[in-house]
Protein backbone atom coordinates (compact mmCIF):
# COMPACT_ATOMS: atom_id res chain seq x y z
CA UNK A 1 0.00 0.00 0.00
CA UNK A 2 1.12 3.67 -0.52
CA UNK A 3 -1.43 5.82 0.93
CA UNK A 4 0.02 8.68 0.17
CA UNK A 5 -4.02 18.98 -2.93
CA UNK A 6 -4.93 20.38 -4.01
CA UNK A 7 -3.36 22.48 -3.25
CA UNK A 8 1.82 21.97 1.24
CA UNK A 9 7.28 21.52 7.40
CA UNK A 10 11.90 20.33 10.54
CA UNK A 11 15.77 19.89 11.29
CA UNK A 12 17.99 18.50 9.08
CA UNK A 13 19.97 17.24 11.78
CA UNK A 14 19.76 14.99 14.73
CA UNK A 15 22.55 16.29 16.80
CA UNK A 16 20.80 18.74 19.35
CA UNK A 17 17.25 18.42 18.52
CA UNK A 18 14.79 16.80 19.97
CA UNK A 19 15.00 14.07 17.08
CA UNK A 20 15.97 10.26 18.34
CA UNK A 21 16.98 7.45 16.24
CA UNK A 22 15.85 4.40 18.42
CA UNK A 23 17.01 0.80 18.19
CA UNK A 24 14.48 -1.92 17.80
CA UNK A 25 14.81 -3.20 21.32
CA UNK A 26 13.31 0.36 22.27
CA UNK A 27 10.16 1.55 23.07
CA UNK A 28 10.36 4.05 20.33
CA UNK A 29 10.89 1.00 17.53
CA UNK A 30 8.28 -0.92 16.06
CA UNK A 31 8.30 -4.53 14.31
CA UNK A 32 6.27 -4.90 11.90
CA UNK A 33 7.93 -8.60 11.70
CA UNK A 34 10.92 -10.75 12.35
CA UNK A 35 12.57 -8.09 9.34
CA UNK A 36 10.71 -5.27 9.75
CA UNK A 37 11.05 -2.33 11.70
CA UNK A 38 9.88 1.58 12.23
CA UNK A 39 11.99 4.32 13.65
CA UNK A 40 10.13 7.56 14.67
CA UNK A 41 12.31 10.55 13.83
CA UNK A 42 11.27 14.35 15.26
CA UNK A 43 13.62 15.07 12.03
CA UNK A 44 15.48 14.06 9.45
CA UNK A 45 19.09 13.45 9.07
CA UNK A 46 20.95 14.53 5.95
CA UNK A 47 21.28 11.14 5.08
CA UNK A 48 17.70 9.99 5.57
CA UNK A 49 16.10 12.96 4.06
CA UNK A 50 18.36 11.61 1.28
CA UNK A 51 17.30 8.83 1.64
CA UNK A 52 13.44 9.48 1.84
CA UNK A 53 14.02 11.39 -1.48
CA UNK A 54 15.26 8.74 -3.44
CA UNK A 55 12.28 6.31 -2.42
CA UNK A 56 9.65 9.18 -3.66
CA UNK A 57 12.02 9.51 -7.12
CA UNK A 58 11.57 5.46 -7.22
CA UNK A 59 8.10 5.43 -6.30
CA UNK A 60 6.83 8.64 -8.56
CA UNK A 61 8.84 6.78 -11.74
CA UNK A 62 7.17 3.65 -11.26
CA UNK A 63 3.56 5.31 -10.52
CA UNK A 64 3.67 8.36 -12.79
CA UNK A 65 2.97 9.83 -10.02
CA UNK A 66 4.25 11.51 -6.89
CA UNK A 67 3.14 9.64 -4.01
CA UNK A 68 3.45 12.59 -1.31
CA UNK A 69 1.80 15.97 -2.09
CA UNK A 70 3.61 19.35 -2.56
CA UNK A 71 3.59 20.10 1.57
CA UNK A 72 5.15 17.31 2.10
CA UNK A 73 7.62 17.68 -0.66
CA UNK A 74 8.45 21.00 0.54
CA UNK A 75 8.99 20.35 3.90
CA UNK A 76 11.82 17.74 3.29
CA UNK A 77 13.51 20.31 1.05
CA UNK A 78 12.42 22.94 3.93
CA UNK A 79 12.43 21.73 7.50
CA UNK A 80 10.88 23.57 9.77
CA UNK A 81 11.42 22.31 13.69
CA UNK A 82 8.44 20.98 15.33
CA UNK A 83 6.28 20.69 12.95
CA UNK A 84 6.86 17.37 10.95
CA UNK A 85 7.42 13.77 12.53
CA UNK A 86 8.88 11.16 10.33
CA UNK A 87 7.99 7.53 10.47
CA UNK A 88 10.94 5.40 8.65
CA UNK A 89 10.64 1.49 7.62
CA UNK A 90 13.58 -0.04 7.66
CA UNK A 91 14.21 -3.78 5.67
CA UNK A 92 16.85 -5.57 8.06
CA UNK A 93 16.78 -8.11 5.84
CA UNK A 94 18.27 -6.32 2.85
CA UNK A 95 20.59 -4.29 4.97
CA UNK A 96 19.04 -1.40 6.53
CA UNK A 97 17.35 -0.46 3.44
CA UNK A 98 14.44 2.34 3.42
CA UNK A 99 11.28 0.05 2.57
CA UNK A 100 8.79 2.71 3.64
CA UNK A 101 8.08 6.40 4.64
CA UNK A 102 4.96 8.21 6.45
CA UNK A 103 4.92 12.20 6.66
CA UNK A 104 3.28 13.43 9.53
CA UNK A 105 2.03 17.29 9.62
CA UNK A 106 1.60 18.05 13.66
CA UNK A 107 2.21 21.78 13.03
CA UNK A 108 -1.54 22.66 13.77
CA UNK A 109 -4.75 21.74 15.88
CA UNK A 110 -7.09 19.61 14.32
CA UNK A 111 -6.68 16.03 12.75
CA UNK A 112 -2.66 14.81 11.65
CA UNK A 113 -2.34 15.42 8.28
CA UNK A 114 -0.39 11.73 6.97
CA UNK A 115 1.26 10.91 3.58
CA UNK A 116 2.84 7.64 3.37
CA UNK A 117 4.72 5.86 0.51
CA UNK A 118 6.31 2.05 0.65
CA UNK A 119 8.92 1.02 -2.22
CA UNK A 120 7.39 -0.91 -4.94
CA UNK A 121 9.88 -2.97 -4.11
CA UNK A 122 8.62 -3.72 -1.17
CA UNK A 123 4.84 -3.41 -1.55
CA UNK A 124 2.40 -6.33 -0.47
CA UNK A 125 4.41 -7.11 2.13
CA UNK A 126 2.46 -5.03 5.14
CA UNK A 127 4.92 -1.87 5.07
CA UNK A 128 1.45 0.82 4.42
CA UNK A 129 -0.69 -0.81 7.74
CA UNK A 130 2.67 -1.29 9.86
CA UNK A 131 3.13 2.60 9.23
CA UNK A 132 -0.22 4.29 9.39
CA UNK A 133 -1.02 1.73 12.37
CA UNK A 134 1.90 3.17 14.05
CA UNK A 135 1.43 6.67 13.08
CA UNK A 136 -2.05 6.38 14.37
CA UNK A 137 -0.53 4.92 17.83
CA UNK A 138 1.58 7.71 18.05
CA UNK A 139 -0.97 10.99 17.67
CA UNK A 140 -3.29 9.33 19.88
CA UNK A 141 -6.12 10.83 20.62
CA UNK A 142 -5.42 13.37 18.07
CA UNK A 143 -7.89 12.25 14.19
CA UNK A 144 -5.73 11.01 11.37
CA UNK A 145 -6.51 12.18 7.62
CA UNK A 146 -4.30 10.37 4.88
CA UNK A 147 -3.93 10.96 1.26
CA UNK A 148 -3.89 8.39 -1.22
CA UNK A 149 -2.65 9.77 -4.31
CA UNK A 150 -4.02 8.54 -7.52
CA UNK A 151 -6.47 6.36 -5.04
CA UNK A 152 -8.27 2.54 -6.40
CA UNK A 153 -9.71 -0.20 -4.42
CA UNK A 154 -6.83 -1.06 -2.89
CA UNK A 155 -6.30 1.76 -1.07
CA UNK A 156 -10.23 1.92 -0.29
CA UNK A 157 -9.84 -1.58 1.61
CA UNK A 158 -6.80 -0.68 3.62
CA UNK A 159 -7.92 2.42 4.48
CA UNK A 160 -11.42 0.70 5.54
CA UNK A 161 -9.89 -2.14 7.17
CA UNK A 162 -7.70 0.24 9.56
CA UNK A 163 -10.95 2.62 10.50
CA UNK A 164 -10.37 5.29 7.78
CA UNK A 165 -13.27 6.46 5.74
CA UNK A 166 -13.52 8.53 2.91
CA UNK A 167 -14.57 12.45 3.15
CA UNK A 168 -12.90 14.38 0.47
CA UNK A 169 -11.65 14.26 -3.48
CA UNK A 170 -9.71 15.98 -5.19
CA UNK A 171 -9.76 15.83 -8.91
CA UNK A 172 -6.97 16.36 -11.23
CA UNK A 173 -8.62 17.55 -14.73
CA UNK A 174 -5.75 18.15 -17.91
CA UNK A 175 -6.50 20.18 -21.48
CA UNK A 176 -4.66 20.21 -24.34
CA UNK A 177 -3.01 23.57 -25.02
CA UNK A 178 -2.27 22.81 -28.55
CA UNK A 179 -6.27 23.22 -28.93
CA UNK A 180 -7.76 26.96 -29.58
CA UNK A 181 -8.03 28.87 -26.71
CA UNK A 182 -10.93 31.70 -26.24
CA UNK A 183 -10.08 34.99 -26.25
CA UNK A 184 -8.92 36.94 -23.08
CA UNK A 185 -11.84 39.86 -22.92
CA UNK A 186 -11.72 42.15 -20.14
CA UNK A 187 -13.84 43.13 -16.91
CA UNK A 188 -14.85 46.79 -16.68
CA UNK A 189 -12.40 48.32 -14.00
CA UNK A 190 -9.74 45.82 -13.48
CA UNK A 191 -6.12 45.74 -14.50
CA UNK A 192 -4.01 41.82 -14.44
CA UNK A 193 -0.45 42.30 -13.74
CA UNK A 194 2.30 40.41 -13.05
CA UNK A 195 3.01 39.54 -9.01
CA UNK A 196 5.97 41.75 -7.91
CA UNK A 197 8.34 39.92 -5.51
CA UNK A 198 8.45 41.99 -2.20
CA UNK A 199 5.48 44.47 -2.53
CA UNK A 200 2.47 42.34 -3.28
CA UNK A 201 3.04 39.13 -0.52
CA UNK A 202 1.09 41.12 2.30
CA UNK A 203 -1.92 42.51 0.08
CA UNK A 204 -1.75 38.92 -1.80
CA UNK A 205 -1.52 36.97 1.64
CA UNK A 206 -4.94 38.49 2.59
CA UNK A 207 -6.76 38.12 -0.32
CA UNK A 208 -5.89 34.20 -0.37
CA UNK A 209 -7.49 34.32 3.21
CA UNK A 210 -10.60 35.67 1.70
CA UNK A 211 -10.68 33.86 -1.27
CA UNK A 212 -10.26 30.41 0.64
CA UNK A 213 -11.46 31.44 4.06
CA UNK A 214 -13.44 28.06 3.94
CA UNK A 215 -10.40 25.70 2.35
CA UNK A 216 -8.90 23.49 4.44
CA UNK A 217 -5.22 23.83 3.06
CA UNK A 218 -5.08 27.39 1.19
CA UNK A 219 -7.24 29.13 3.67
CA UNK A 220 -4.21 28.95 5.88
CA UNK A 221 -1.40 29.97 3.96
CA UNK A 222 0.93 31.69 5.79
CA UNK A 223 4.18 34.23 4.85
CA UNK A 224 6.60 31.60 5.54
CA UNK A 225 4.33 28.94 3.07
CA UNK A 226 4.84 31.62 0.76
CA UNK A 227 8.11 32.51 0.67
CA UNK A 228 9.04 28.40 0.89
CA UNK A 229 7.13 28.61 -2.20
CA UNK A 230 8.91 31.50 -3.93
CA UNK A 231 12.10 30.04 -3.48
CA UNK A 232 11.60 26.91 -5.23
CA UNK A 233 13.40 26.64 -8.52
CA UNK A 234 9.69 26.49 -10.79
CA UNK A 235 8.52 29.84 -8.78
CA UNK A 236 8.68 32.31 -11.78
CA UNK A 237 6.47 35.94 -11.25
CA UNK A 238 5.48 36.08 -14.94
CA UNK A 239 3.48 33.74 -14.43
CA UNK A 240 2.14 34.97 -11.24
CA UNK A 241 -1.07 37.06 -12.18
CA UNK A 242 -3.15 39.40 -9.72
CA UNK A 243 -6.04 41.45 -10.38
CA UNK A 244 -6.17 44.84 -9.10
CA UNK A 245 -9.23 47.57 -8.76
CA UNK A 246 -8.73 50.73 -7.68
CA UNK A 247 -5.26 49.84 -6.34
CA UNK A 248 -6.22 46.50 -4.39
CA UNK A 249 -5.88 43.07 -5.02
CA UNK A 250 -9.29 41.44 -5.97
CA UNK A 251 -8.12 38.25 -8.00
CA UNK A 252 -4.90 36.54 -8.61
CA UNK A 253 -3.75 33.16 -10.62
CA UNK A 254 -0.50 31.75 -10.06
CA UNK A 255 0.48 29.22 -12.29
CA UNK A 256 2.88 26.72 -12.11
CA UNK A 257 5.49 24.67 -14.67
CA UNK A 258 7.05 21.12 -13.34
CA UNK A 259 7.55 18.01 -13.93
CA UNK A 260 10.53 18.45 -16.57
CA UNK A 261 13.00 15.30 -14.94
CA UNK A 262 15.82 16.79 -12.98
CA UNK A 263 14.56 19.71 -11.60
CA UNK A 264 13.58 18.20 -8.43
CA UNK A 265 9.72 18.38 -8.62
CA UNK A 266 9.18 14.88 -8.32
CA UNK A 267 5.73 14.95 -10.23
CA UNK A 268 6.61 11.66 -12.61
CA UNK A 269 5.17 13.57 -15.88
CA UNK A 270 6.76 15.29 -18.51
CA UNK A 271 7.29 19.16 -18.36
CA UNK A 272 3.55 20.89 -18.79
CA UNK A 273 1.87 23.65 -16.60
CA UNK A 274 -0.23 24.01 -14.17
CA UNK A 275 -3.11 26.34 -13.02
CA UNK A 276 -1.64 26.16 -9.24
CA UNK A 277 -4.72 28.49 -8.07
CA UNK A 278 -7.08 30.92 -9.03
CA UNK A 279 -8.60 32.61 -6.28
CA UNK A 280 -10.98 35.87 -6.62
CA UNK A 281 -12.25 38.16 -3.85
CA UNK A 282 -15.81 36.87 -2.48
CA UNK A 283 -16.96 40.30 -3.18
CA UNK A 284 -15.57 41.00 -6.56
CA UNK A 285 -16.96 37.33 -7.67
CA UNK A 286 -20.08 37.18 -10.50
CA UNK A 287 -18.58 39.59 -12.50
CA UNK A 288 -16.26 36.70 -14.84
CA UNK A 289 -13.08 38.07 -13.17
CA UNK A 290 -12.10 34.20 -12.25
CA UNK A 291 -12.48 33.05 -16.05
CA UNK A 292 -10.81 35.45 -17.28
CA UNK A 293 -7.86 35.36 -14.81
CA UNK A 294 -7.89 31.30 -15.78
CA UNK A 295 -7.72 32.16 -19.62
CA UNK A 296 -4.54 34.82 -18.71
CA UNK A 297 -2.96 31.82 -17.17
CA UNK A 298 -3.32 29.46 -19.70
CA UNK A 299 -2.09 31.90 -22.26
CA UNK A 300 1.11 32.56 -20.73
CA UNK A 301 1.39 28.57 -20.57
CA UNK A 302 0.96 28.48 -24.26
CA UNK A 303 3.00 30.69 -25.37
CA UNK A 304 5.86 29.21 -23.15
CA UNK A 305 5.75 26.41 -25.74
CA UNK A 306 3.94 24.00 -23.33
CA UNK A 307 1.30 21.23 -25.28
CA UNK A 308 -0.53 20.37 -21.89
CA UNK A 309 -1.66 21.80 -18.34
CA UNK A 310 -3.29 20.49 -15.50
CA UNK A 311 -5.20 21.69 -12.16
CA UNK A 312 -6.74 19.87 -9.10
CA UNK A 313 -10.14 20.77 -8.16
CA UNK A 314 -12.61 19.71 -5.53
CA UNK A 315 -14.48 16.84 -6.56
CA UNK A 316 -17.83 17.69 -5.34
CA UNK A 317 -17.13 21.78 -6.69
CA UNK A 318 -19.31 21.21 -9.45
CA UNK A 319 -19.64 24.90 -10.55
CA UNK A 320 -15.63 25.20 -10.87
CA UNK A 321 -15.55 21.75 -12.85
CA UNK A 322 -18.31 22.98 -15.26
CA UNK A 323 -16.05 26.04 -15.70
CA UNK A 324 -13.29 23.61 -16.10
CA UNK A 325 -15.26 21.70 -18.99
CA UNK A 326 -16.28 24.55 -20.85
CA UNK A 327 -12.82 25.48 -21.03
CA UNK A 328 -11.85 22.50 -22.62
CA UNK A 329 -10.55 20.32 -19.47
CA UNK A 330 -11.18 16.74 -18.49
CA UNK A 331 -11.10 14.08 -15.48
CA UNK A 332 -7.72 12.32 -15.96
CA UNK A 333 -7.04 11.15 -12.15
CA UNK A 334 -8.56 11.36 -8.47
CA UNK A 335 -6.59 11.67 -4.77
CA UNK A 336 -8.69 10.73 -1.79
CA UNK A 337 -8.32 12.03 1.71
CA UNK A 338 -9.36 9.38 4.40
CA UNK A 339 -10.09 10.54 8.05
CA UNK A 340 -9.54 8.21 11.37
CA UNK A 341 -11.53 9.82 14.12
CA UNK A 342 -11.27 8.38 17.95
Amino acid sequence: MYLRPWVRRFNPSRTGATATRLSQVNAGCHPASRSHRIERLDALAPADARAVRALVADATAHDGHAPLNEHALLHLRHPEAGASKHLLGRDDDTGDELAGYLYLDVSRGGPVQAECVVAPAQRRQGWGRALVSTAVKMVAPRPVQLWSHGADAAADRLAESLGFRRVRELWQMRRDLRAELPTLGDVAGVRVRGFRPGVDEGPWLALNARAFAHHPEQGQMTRSDLDRRMSEPWFDPDGFFVAEREGELIGFHWTKIHGDPGDGSGHGHPVMGEVYVVGVDPAAQGAGLGRLLTLTGLHHLREKGLDCVLLFVEADNSTAIAVYRRLGFSHVATDALYRLDR
